[in-house]
């Protein structure tokens, strides 16, 4: 029978998300990679009770997730919630999203209403939940008129299904369109979920991070490691081979050579910050307290406890982060 660790609340911080009253660890576990029905169940059902005893209560999912079954890491969650996590179930803040392709035709890739309605149904059932703490709109639809989805999400919170509304991967003037419709609909908009990190810094040049703050909603930060780049792994080169995911594109567009430079410059600042490229990466992006929570996805366990130890070194001086800049320029 598992027993959370007594002590979980002292050993990672946690932040308000804007003005809301809703709080998030400061690291986050996301289910998008390895964890669905292709891999061994036991060994991420452990490797999530770790996360939830070192203070991490909060997991991101989403439909789409699972490989080779969609939907299937929404399951695997759902059995953990069932089994180990459902006496802890008012602690977690428990996520997932819709918008990307589920099922064939023209209901399985879109933010309709009649999508948004029956998607949220099948994930609780996924889940074996009654409710997600937040619920997001994976990306914004151009084929659907934005009230629409503004209105479906908002039914779903006033049916329970839901305690928050977030939307991902909406740019500056497309989230300060919905916001609009969610305050004249009186929906508790708390997030917008983006690709943020070190070598991708889109959300500060489109001015959504001022704007989340303005808003006085949050910022999470999907792919704060850019993949594993900024890790130790990469200083000696990039292969030829490796993805990126599609919102980091233009990472490479003076070549990878011109990035492993980077990535070395930065390893060796990290380094006497006393931390590795990983954790400077992630301190990095908490720097600025409109980021509410960085997501990271990982299946080991020292990876794991590497990235928490982030948290130890927060606080940047002035000439870190210009000599930050500069390296990134």
């Amino acid at each position: 029978m598992y027993l959370a660790a007594d002590d979980r609340y002292e050993k990672l911080p946690y932040r308000q998300v804007g003005k809301t009253g809703l709080r998030l660890p400061v690291i986050s576990l996301g289910l998008w990679h390895k964890f669905d029905s292709a891999n061994p169940y036991y060994d991420r059902k452990k490797l999530l009770l770790a996360a939830f005893d070192r203070g991490i209560f909060s997991f991101d999912c989403a439909d789409r997730y699972g490989s080779p079954e969609v939907g299937s890491a929404e399951i695997l969650l759902g059995q953990v919630l069932q089994h180990e996590l459902k006496p802890y179930r008012d602690e977690l803040v428990i996520t997932t999203k819709t918008g990307y392709r589920t099922h064939p035709g023209p209901y399985g890739y879109s933010l309709a209403r009649k999508s948004i309605l029956q998607a949220i149904d099948h994930s609780l059932q996924r889940l074996q939940t009654d409710y997600v703490d937040i619920y997001y709109a994976h990306r914004f639809d151009p084929q659907v008129d934005l009230f629409e989805t503004a209105q479906a999400l908002d039914q779903v919170v006033r049916e329970g299904k839901a305690m928050y509304i977030g939307i991902s991967n909406f740019n500056a003037q497309q989230t300060a369109t919905i916001a609009a419709m969610f305050r004249d609909l009186k929906t508790p908009f708390v997030v917008n979920q983006v690709s943020y990190n070190m070598l991708n810094q889109t959300v500060e040049e489109d001015g959504l991070l001022d704007q989340l703050q303005q808003l006085g909603a949050g910022l999470v930060a999907y792919g704060p490691l850019a993949e594993g780049l900024l890790s130790q792994r990469y200083l000696a080169g990039i292969p030829a081979d490796f993805t990126i995911h599609q919102t980091s594109k233009h990472v490479f567009d003076q070549g990878k050579t011109a990035v492993a430079t980077k990535l070395q410059l930065l390893a060796k600042l990290a380094q006497q910050r006393g931390q590795s490229l990983s954790q400077m990466a992630l301190a990095w992006l908490l720097r600025n307290q409109t980021v509410s929570s960085v997501i990271i996805g990982t299946t080991s366990l020292e990876h794991l406890d590497e990235n928490l130890q982030a948290v130890e070194h927060l606080d940047f001086t002035a000439a870190e982060l210009k000599k930050i800049q500069q390296i990134l320029s």
